[in-house]
């Protein structure tokens, strides 16, 4: 296979082009090396041998047509990450994410290049599954200041009130972005199921839950929490946990989702034309923030993290994943363990700090 990999110079991308080139498939990849990324010295990264490597924007049409040319499929990772710092980033995200999957998919209908692997999140799902002992699944309403910092932090039944029960969330949920960065992953998908739709191509979305692993950026404030309390403690100071630290998520090794990113693109030729079809990737091993802070305190000896109160309105309380849709249709299954995983990158090499 002909592979276009765009952002396959950063965290995830590396990792699938590694896991591709093992597997034999010819790959070329696309990276425009942002400095919130890749830091400021515009060196292109260490890529596996046999990699084609393209430095170029997805937003530029003459750099992704040049990256097409014979091409058969595309593995779309390029794109700008995390909560972000504030709504000033807001039309940086939409440029990014949007604008470039837009141009991408514009250029793959002229190219006539229908597969297409994109790298989804969980993030669009906004709050997780929820049920209500009296009311049973409900959608929390939007997160409130004065409970927050009153350090209510569970989300109540919207209507009676009630303590909700958390539960896997799974991919025929509806939509509820919630930041900025998550409406512009949902406005992802929708622009590639309608590309897939006026021009016979197929498309299978990857819901990334929360991504770590060995190569996570450190000293950003674009990075997931992971690679946050990995950075502390390798300065020395105690992890800074947000709310109390109950936040459950699902955290899942890169390699893992490597693997997804491998059997989604083998899967692809083989959905009907116009499909679209999406995918949770998670580990199946729902964790709390505060869980993964000790974990990798202790794995270090650093100091064990600190509960702080502070949250972000961005944030959601609960999500994690149901992933049996992509273990039975595609027969995929998580390998590398929480505990596993943590201890492996608790002293893994993080990407070099990034420069303003």
């Amino acid at each position: 296979m002909d592979i276009l990999l765009t952002g396959g110079a950063g965290f995830v991308g590396s990792a699938v082009a590694a896991r591709l080139v093992e597997a034999g498939h010819r790959v070329r990849v696309l990276d425009a090396l942002l400095p919130a990324v890749h830091g400021g010295s515009g060196r292109p990264p260490a890529l596996p041998a046999g990699v084609e490597f393209c430095r170029g924007d997805v937003r530029d049409p003459a750099a992704v047509e040049r990256a097409l040319d014979g091409v058969t499929t595309v593995c779309h990772q390029a794109a700008m990450v995390g909560l972000g710092v504030d709504l000033d980033d807001a039309p940086e995200y939409a440029s990014c994410n949007d604008l470039g999957t837009a141009v991408l998919l514009a250029a793959m209908a002229r190219r006539k290049v229908r597969d297409l692997v994109l790298a989804g999140s969980m993030v669009v799902y906004g709050e997780g599954r929820y049920t209500c002992a009296e009311h049973g699944e409900v959608a929390p309403g939007p997160r409130r200041v004065a409970d927050l910092e009153a350090g209510r932090f569970e989300p109540p039944c919207p209507v009676c009130g009630a303590p909700l029960r958390p539960g896997l969330v799974g991919e025929d949920a509806p939509a509820d972005p919630r930041n900025v960065y998550a409406v512009t992953k949902l406005a992802q998908e929708h622009l590639a199921a309608a590309w897939a739709r006026a021009c016979g191509g197929r498309v299978v979305t990857l819901r990334y839950h929360n991504v770590y692993g060995p190569g996570m950026p450190r000293d950003t404030p674009y990075a997931g929490v992971a690679s946050l309390f990995r950075s502390a403690l390798a300065r020395g100071e105690a992890p800074r946990v947000f709310e109390d630290g109950g936040q459950r998520r699902d955290f899942v090794h890169v390699d893992d989702v490597a693997r997804a990113n491998l059997a989604a693109l083998l899967a692809v030729p083989g959905r009907p034309e116009g499909a679209a079809r999406v995918y949770n990737v998670g580990s199946a091993e729902p964790h709390t923030v505060g869980e993964m802070a000790v974990a990798l305190a202790e794995a270090t000896g650093g100091p064990l993290p600190v509960v702080t109160g502070e949250f972000r309105l961005g944030d959601v309380r609960h999500v994690t994943a149901d992933s049996a849709r992509l273990r039975q249709e595609l027969g995929w299954r998580p390998l590398v363990g929480f505990a596993d995983g943590m201890a492996e990158f608790a002293t893994a090499p993080q990407r070099a700090a990034v420069r303003a």
